[in-house]
């Protein structure tokens, strides 16, 4: 059962307005790694715009005010770049699971007010960092370690999200609810995969625009978890925005 102790507010209450989400960077340890880190900057900003097959090296030095020498006594080639870049991502990754998906968050928040607010800004991830994320999930089915660095970060989100879920077992039907919080997260990610960085579902007659695919996204997984739909949970997207949309992703980074 829920938490309805006098501290907490009551359900239904805007709990996510105050502690905006928001993409998380680890903070650097040492300013040797300013020159590593423009190029990481220069070669992520590319990636995103143009794709990883189409940045030569010659344009990410050139971005980062460095030199192709600089380069290369960093990286032994562009492909032990994108194992950098992956890295620093994963990292970045993990810390914005962490603080997301702190229960302290989510106190007096219903199973539906997660969900809403969390597919949400995750459509938002994958808008504002399509290009780098289409990257790694191309050399997930082919490369091991991405394989790994790739399941190591959806076990933190998915085991963060779960146990969100799961302590609202009132208000979840399926008859497994750890196994139906789990595969759920798992259909989210799959779709966003296929419609924001393969285009799929997203030609011809079945065109949803981000809000809409962030809204059915949670239709779906709310239905699958045998929780009514609210029509007001779906359809007032500045809810879940308030922690999202109104206050856009920012990164934070100390020298």
């Amino acid at each position: 059962m829920a938490d309805t102790s006098d501290s907490r507010p009551p359900r239904g209450a805007d709990t996510t307005s105050a502690t905006p989400l928001r993409w998380v960077r680890p903070p650097q340890q040492a300013r040797s790694q300013e020159t590593l880190e423009r190029i990481l900057d220069a070669a992520e900003q590319l990636v995103g715009e143009k794709g990883f097959d189409d940045t030569p090296i010659s344009e990410i030095v050139s971005r980062a005010g460095s030199s192709v020498g600089a380069f290369y006594s960093r990286f032994d080639d562009k492909s032990a770049l994108l194992h950098a870049l992956y890295e620093r991502y994963v990292q970045q990754a993990l810390a914005t699971a962490d603080e997301a998906l702190d229960p302290s968050r989510w106190a007096g928040a219903s199973v539906a007010e997660i969900i809403d607010a969390v597919v949400r800004f995750l459509v938002e991830i994958y808008r504002d960092q399509g290009g780098l994320i289409r990257a790694f999930v191309m050399r997930n089915h082919v490369d091991p370690s991405f394989q790994a660095r790739r399941e190591r970060l959806s076990h933190r989100v998915s085991e963060g999200l779960s146990e969100l879920l799961l302590a609202h077992p009132d208000e979840i039907a399926h008859p497994d609810p750890a196994r139906a919080a789990a595969f759920g997260m798992t259909l989210v990610f799959s779709t966003l995969d296929n419609t924001m960085l393969f285009g799929e579902m997203r030609s011809g007659a079945f065109q949803l625009s981000d809000e809409d695919l962030a809204t059915e996204l949670t239709r779906t997984y709310l239905a699958y978890l045998g929780i009514p739909v609210s029509h007001s949970t779906t359809q007032n997207p500045s809810h879940a925005t308030k922690g999202s949309a109104a206050a856009p992703i920012r990164s934070e980074e100390s020298s």
